[in-house]
């Protein structure tokens, strides 16, 4: 075995270890012992770099290996918080190194992902979103400032485009994620699939309204019709853009069938049916049984 390929052999065998009774502790060790030799290996690339370019590159190569320990050993509590944010401060002076020696969008990217993967951390715990969509975006905030850097320096650095996508969508600022995703789909087959489930997420927020405030459709019912517009039409979008609804993705058949009977659109909501059973994707009784009802027609 190569020793470029050692680390993923290494990386396999702990992720295997992490199922098996009794050897997290191992797997645990060998994942930190890979982010070790990777601080160490750039240490001296540092030393022996020969021009300031290379010499960022490596500064920046030892920045992400501080900043993934440091993430690994926060999510599996093998640290505390002051030994946690000693690593994070490494990573980012490393990454500051690196853009005062080069400031180039790669670098400014590589400091963002470091951000980025901190500022999650706070925001997701178990799949669950964390506090308000203001803390959020602070939270996100140093992060989405140096990815809008990389893709000024480059508008064609096309992960940086899928990076503030998904901040975006974190923050709740889904208009803001369909333009990035929409940058990126013209670089990237990855941002067609984040564009599709982006459009299903906005369809989802548009006919709703938060239960603490008043909902102005019910004195002005123009109000309303334009909301369940908007939604059909996100939804319609990401069907065109080829929308999986997999488990894993937004779901927008579902959400269209019955959007389009309780506006008596049954023919669309037929057609939104039929496209679900070609394809083999589930479509709730309970809106089947409606549309059947209220249409007065079985297929």
């Amino acid at each position: 075995m190569t020793l470029k390929k050692l680390p993923l052999a290494i990386a396999a065998l702990a992720a295997i270890l992490l199922f098996l009774p009794g050897c997290t502790r191992i797997a645990h060790y060998l994942y930190l012992s890979s982010y070790d030799r990777d601080i160490s290996s750039a240490a001296k690339d540092i030393e022996r770099a020969g021009d300031n370019p290379h010499r960022a590159e490596a500064y920046a190569k030892r920045g992400s290996a501080y900043s993934e320990k440091a993430r690994y050993s926060k999510a599996f509590k093998l640290i505390s918080s002051d030994e946690y944010n000693g690593l994070f401060n490494l990573a980012i002076k490393d990454h500051d190194q690196s853009i005062a020696l080069d400031p180039s969008a790669q670098a400014y990217y590589t400091r963002g992902v470091t951000y980025y993967d901190r500022a999650n951390l706070e925001a997701v715990v178990d799949g669950r979103l964390m506090g308000t969509d203001a803390d959020r975006r602070a939270w996100f905030a140093p992060a989405t400032a140096d990815l809008k850097v990389a893709t000024e320096k480059d508008p064609r650095f096309d992960m940086a485009w899928d990076r503030l996508g998904l901040i975006h969508e974190t923050t709740g600022e889904l208009d803001e994620a369909i333009a990035d995703y929409t940058q990126e789909m013209a670089l990237n087959p990855l941002g067609r699939a984040r564009l599709a489930d982006a459009y299903c997420t906005r369809g989802g927020s548009s006919p709703q309204k938060n239960s603490n405030e008043k909902d102005p459709s019910q004195k002005d019912p123009t109000q309303k019709e334009k909301k369940y517009a908007a939604a059909i039409a996100d939804y319609e979008k990401s069907l065109d853009l080829g929308a999986t609804a997999d488990g894993c993705s937004c779901d927008p058949y579902n959400p269209l069938v019955s959007l389009y009977t309780d506006t008596r659109q049954y023919d669309q909501a037929w057609a939104i049916v039929h496209k679900a059973q070609t394809s083999k994707k589930w479509i709730a009784p309970e809106f089947l049984a409606k549309l059947k009802k209220e249409s007065g027609r079985s297929n």
